[in-house]
């Protein structure tokens, strides 16, 4: 109880000393989940990322993935720390940030996702506390999260103040998405969703899995969908995962390339401004209370 008094008064009292002034400064959490691996949510979540930090936000990256984390391979990182290292108070959240390009952070989440789920109360607080500290300083707070439904992804979808749900066009993918969205939906997590169609071959083709996805959900759920943009069927990309060189940067005038900035010119226009976030301190107190 007194850990968790102390916690709100750090979150209430931002601006006093030793406690970053946030005013007008709040950071926003999007999470980036899927129903289905192999979608390419986290190399997409990459080079979301890098081109937010090109159009002049301050951005982070966390891994969320458990069982695949692997966003800063990707970028060809290899970061000497993780969350494990900073749970365990051999180093600070700062200290276990990687750097990628075009100056977007990098938290490393590793095996430490699984052991942020059953960590004591302090190391709770030094979490909460690490992020509170990024308040002001940082734009957008994107999470990859694992695929699936599992406990740790509901938790950061349910924290997070918007969520984007990443799709193919095959019928299975669709399909978990849906899924995903009904979850979402019947537990009243978002009143909204956003959706990326991946690796289309064209936009109608998007048009159509969106539209699909949009109306069941419109006839069956209370939930809104928000087709937020599509990424095309790319060569470039794969030869960039090989190369471990993210396709935005080794390879800017693809298809690929060319969509991520679209989408990226959406999410820091219109999906992202209707609503006011709660900042870190918001996304806190709900982490806070579903790991309670």
């Amino acid at each position: 109880m007194n850990q968790a008094e102390g916690l709100k008064r750090l979150v209430g009292n931002a601006g006093e000393k030793g406690v970053p002034n946030t005013a007008g400064k709040l950071s926003r959490v999007i999470c980036i989940t899927s129903g289905k691996g192999g979608v390419g949510k986290s190399n997409l979540a990459v080079n979301l990322s890098l081109v937010l930090s090109q159009q002049g936000l301050r951005v982070v990256l966390f891994d969320g993935d458990l069982g695949m984390a692997n966003v800063d391979v990707l970028m060809g990182l290899y970061p000497p720390y993780n969350l494990t290292d900073f749970l365990y108070e051999k180093k600070t959240l700062r200290e276990i940030m990687a750097l990628g390009p075009c100056g977007l952070r990098v938290i490393p989440g590793g095996s430490g996702i699984a052991q942020l789920a059953n960590a004591t109360p302090s190391q709770q607080d030094r979490f909460m506390n690490g992020l509170l500290e990024l308040e002001g300083e940082v734009d957008l707070v994107l999470i990859d999260t694992s695929a699936g439904l599992g406990y740790n992804v509901l938790r950061f979808v349910s924290a997070a103040h918007e969520l984007i749900v990443v799709t193919t066009p095959e019928p299975t993918a669709i399909t978990d998405a849906y899924s995903i969205i009904k979850v979402v939906s019947n537990y009243k997590l978002h009143p909204r969703v956003g959706l990326v169609v991946n690796r289309v071959r064209s936009e109608e083709e998007a048009l159509q899995v969106s539209h699909k996805i949009e109306r069941v959900s419109q006839q069956y759920l209370d939930i809104t969908v928000d087709y937020l943009g599509s990424v095309y069927e790319d060569v470039k990309v794969g030869e960039a995962v090989r190369k471990q060189a993210p396709f935005v940067i080794s390879h800017p005038r693809s298809k690929a390339a060319e969509s991520v900035r679209k989408l990226a010119a959406k999410l820091n226009g219109d999906f992202c401004s209707r609503e006011e976030t709660q900042g870190l301190s918001g996304f806190v107190k709900k982490i806070f209370k579903l790991l309670s």
